[in-house]
């Protein structure tokens, strides 16, 4: 699977928002696709209010990519479990992705401006 995933510089600058607050603009962002899945997009990890982040105790391991570590997104309007992800130390095949974090879309919004 690893051969289906493609990772290229995301054109333009996007900007990830919940609850009312901006999360972070970012001109850096990575575009991951993988397979049949929606491409998704990774920002720096210093373009993101990493307060609006408070990692959880969650974790997934994808053979594809590595063990992911899960964030919580802690806006007014309230918390959202596990919104975010992050492949601190991703297997060298998606290494560009490594200081990156994604969002789920059906829990936050992500746009290109």
């Amino acid at each position: 699977m690893a051969e289906n995933i493609t990772i290229r510089n995301a054109p333009g600058k996007w900007v990830v928002r919940a609850g009312g607050a901006i999360l972070g603009e970012s001109e850096q962002a990575l575009e991951m696709t993988e397979g049949d899945y929606p491409p998704v997009i990774y920002f720096p990890r210093g373009d993101i209010g990493m307060a609006f982040l408070e990692k959880s105790a969650s974790a997934t391991t994808c053979p594809h990519k590595g063990v992911a570590s899960y964030f919580t997104v802690c806006v007014p309007s309230g918390d959202m479990p596990d919104a975010a992800w992050s492949y601190e130390a991703p297997i060298a095949a998606v290494a560009a992705i490594a200081g990156h974090i994604a969002f789920y879309t059906d829990r936050v919004t992500v746009e290109r401006l």
